[in-house]
């Protein structure tokens, strides 16, 4: 099993939609959070911990998440998917974007 992790900002449209796209392929465990200070879901340590991956939607956050997680992150693989946000949850748009992104890392 890979516990793959989702972060954006406010963990209401990116993650959660990379999140449900991940969770329906086998062997893989999905979480999401997000990394602005009124998040939905506010990342924790424990989620860091529980991590295989961990994918964050814009190269500021994986920045962001370094800062606030330095000693977490130590042996934690980061992939900066490029996904701007502009989209809803589940967007077609978004799926479009995300699906080939984590195929390509989560099962090859």
């Amino acid at each position: 099993m890979t516990n793959a992790l989702f972060l954006c900002g406010k963990a209401r449209m990116r993650s959660p939609t990379a999140a449900d796209i991940a969770a329906r392929w086998p062997g893989i465990a999905t979480d999401f959070a997000g990394l602005s200070h009124d998040a939905d879901e506010k990342l924790s340590a424990e989620q860091i911990d529980w991590a295989d991956v961990i994918f964050v939607m814009e190269t500021r956050q994986a920045k962001r998440l370094k800062s606030q997680f330095p000693a977490a992150l130590r042996d934690k693989r980061v992939v900066v998917l490029n996904i701007p946000d502009n989209f809803s949850y589940m967007q077609p748009e978004l799926v479009d974007l995300l699906t080939p992104k984590l195929r390509a890392v989560l099962i090859g």
